[in-house]
């Protein structure tokens, strides 16, 4: 990305009367009282919630209202050790005690699926009474089915309630939940829980993604197939509806006729007990929650496991002092169950808001889905990714001139850096009077380490802030902190509550420590390609190990993309480093529009973009038109696995993407033998 200019003025400033309303004016008026402490502006809360880490989130926890039996002990034991540090040693809880603890008949979950554009039945709402009675119903079924403490349940379902009901249900028990989304295939789907052995699977019969209706149960035949230690599996009829439930069911069963391992298969209305209250085993602060993975793209995926405080603390930390949630506010987030931001989402039920769920594509039947279904639901966080964003921007749809988007505050963008142009496009075609948040982190740590600030003002292309009570700092990747402006590895130099409590079948944590800790030993490193500005916030610049090194300059990818996708002919782009006569040369894949051509003025028009906003040394040495660019389920572009193919290299696990075909378009282009 080009330099931050310091002098530039901002997109958004908060209202004062918004500012003193702020759950972070709170918090802050909060640690006056009880602490008699004063901070000048949010850099000297940040400071002091590294300096007295055990205070700020002992007073976090407080101010959130965590139910939990507080041990007479340290909030930080081992503080100096990263990986080793201990939170709250001796406190036992129940994330799923802390999500539900609001019982009324407020709305908890509203969901939609593509559907309910045309059909209004297909809108669902769950209250929190409701949910609160389905979560005790399903719990009863998993422990009359035999589940206890540390056994794992599965997820392979779209993004509906019964997700959220049976991960709530899993974690009331104690045992460990973990999802995908129902577009893995069988192969993805066995390398994430065929590592686990879950003993309950939850599937739906299928979902409907762009006016398509999709079929499940002939997926996870397969993946039961192969999975012999799931005993029971649960059958939501999403597809077919909920009078269906029995015929689902017998459906799988049949499929699954004349295995000798074969599990029960059940209605999911019939399992459980009908009336059974939600009992809450409260447990070590650090038990074992979620298993999340990592993207798997290079090789099997890792399991992280995350621990049940650690990711309910950081969650409300993020929710209310972050995103200024509350309750009665209305969070969506566009997201599956696969993807982190799932579990992020959810999260948000402690805080008293209501979560918006949708399943389906996010532009079908048209651009302005999503945006129909915000102003019908009086949405007040919409989240989203800057390809969406990018995608509206291209297709020109401007939300602010169809729709009426009153109850919007705050916009919540992640997944790959948000442009400078996509700020832009915000306040100029969605609302002018909105708390845009581009928002940074990841699966390895369950939620954000750079993230926004709702009292201060929003630059152009900046992540506002650092995330409190997280020490993250930009390094030479020695070891050596960088100054403001230079770019460099996104470390955190000290430990927090939702780092990983391991990964899964890794005993002794070699993995673990390899994964994060051996390229700056006691310094988390997590692969971005950052760098601070002057005002505090941040300019990520893509993944470091993705980073271009020509020359032996390193230049982070996102800095091209930028400035390709502004161009109209240009759809999306992936951009890989070639080894080249001892070197390494630049080379940029566009997919372009239908009937565009990759010609001679086409190509001089994306070099001069690049070189008028970048450098010479960003200017790619061959540029090659391709059909398609592989990505993930999630929706990021994969230049690892596009950079292996290019060398004639194996992809270990195609499974992992959303369009493994797509990859087979980068092998022996003749555009890259000279």
């Amino acid at each position: 990305m080009e330099a931050v200019d310091a002098e530039q003025q901002p997109l958004w400033t908060p209202s004062p009367e918004r500012v003193a309303r702020s759950n972070l004016t709170r918090f802050t008026q909060r640690l006056a009282a009880r602490r008699d402490l004063s901070f000048a502006d949010y850099a000297s809360l940040h400071r002091w919630s590294l300096e007295r880490p055990d205070m700020f989130w002992f007073e976090m926890a407080h101010f959130a209202d965590v139910r939990a039996d507080w041990a007479d002990a340290p909030v930080l034991r081992h503080g100096e050790r990263m990986p080793g540090a201990e939170w709250f040693p001796g406190a036992r809880l129940n994330y799923a005690e802390n999500l539900l603890h609001f019982h009324d008949d407020a709305p908890a979950i509203v969901a939609w699926d593509e559907r309910a554009h045309t059909d209004p039945s297909r809108r669902r709402s769950l209250s929190r009474r409701r949910l609160e009675a389905e979560v005790g119903r399903v719990a009863a079924g998993l422990r009359a089915a035999g589940i206890s403490p540390g056994d794992r349940v599965a997820g392979f379902l779209p993004n509906i309630p019964e997700a959220v009901v049976a991960m709530l249900a899993a974690a009331s028990v104690g045992a460990v939940w973990s999802s995908c989304s129902p577009d893995f295939g069988v192969a993805g789907v066995l390398d994430r829980f065929g590592q686990i052995a879950p003993k309950v699977l939850v599937t739906a019969d299928g979902y409907f993604y762009a006016g398509k209706s999709i079929d499940s149960l002939a997926p996870v035949a397969g993946v039961l197939a192969a999975l012999p230690s799931v005993r029971t599996v649960l059958v939501v009829p999403f597809q077919a509806g909920e009078a269906q439930g029995v015929e689902a069911a017998g459906r799988l069963a049949a499929l699954l006729a004349g295995s000798s391992t074969a599990p029960a298969v059940l209605p999911w209305a019939a399992f459980g007990t009908s009336g059974a209250r939600p009992v809450f085993e409260r447990l070590p602060f650090d038990h074992p929650l979620f298993v999340m993975y990592s993207s798997g793209t290079t090789g099997v995926p890792k399991c992280i496991v995350h621990g049940a405080g650690g990711t309910l603390l950081q969650h409300l930390k993020e929710h209310q002092l972050h995103c200024d949630l509350a309750r009665g506010d209305r969070l969506f987030f566009f997201t599956t169950c696969g993807w982190m931001m799932w579990n992020w989402l959810v999260g948000a039920l402690a805080s008293g808001a209501t979560i918006v769920l949708y399943d389906g594509s996010p532009l079908h039947p048209d651009p302005g889905a999503l945006w129909r279904m915000a102003e019908t639901e009086k949405v007040t966080h919409f989240g989203t990714s800057p390809r969406f964003l990018a995608a509206l921007a291209k297709a020109g749809y401007r939300p602010r001139e169809h729709l009426a988007l009153g109850a919007l505050r705050s916009l919540l963008s992640t997944g790959s850096p948000l442009p400078p142009e996509s700020f832009d496009f915000v306040y100029e075609a969605v609302k002018s009077d909105l708390h845009l948040a581009s928002i940074s982190g990841g699966t390895d740590i369950i939620s954000c380490f750079c993230l926004g600030d709702p009292t201060a003002p929003v630059f152009r292309g900046e992540i506002q802030c650092a995330g409190l009570g997280m020490a993250v700092d930009v390094d030479d990747g020695t070891g050596h902190a960088l100054p403001v402006g230079e770019r460099g590895e996104l470390v955190c130099r000290q430990p927090f509550p939702s780092m990983p409590i391991g990964f899964w079948s890794d005993a002794d944590g070699a993995r673990y420590r390899k994964a994060y800790f051996d390229r700056i030993p006691g310094v988390w490193h997590h692969g971005d390609f950052v760098s601070r500005t002057p005002r505090g916030g941040f300019l990520i610049h893509g993944r470091s190990d993705a980073v271009l090194n020509p020359g032996g300059v390193r230049i982070g990818t996102a800095e091209i993309y930028r400035q390709v996708e502004r161009l109209p002919e240009v759809l999306e782009s992936v951009c890989i480093g070639q080894e080249w006569q001892d070197d390494v040369r630049v080379v940029l894949f566009v997919r372009l529009r239908d009937g565009v051509l990759l010609d001679d003025a086409l190509q001089t028009r994306i070099r001069g973009a690049i070189r008028a906003h970048t450098s010479p040394r960003h200017v790619p040495a061959r540029i090659v038109a391709v059909a398609d660019i592989p990505r993930t389920l999630s929706g990021k572009t994969v230049e690892l696995a596009v950079r292996e193919v290019v060398h004639g290299r194996p992809v270990a696990n195609t499974d992992a993407l959303a369009n493994p075909d797509a990859l087979a378009l980068f092998r022996d282009l003749p555009e890259l033998r000279t």
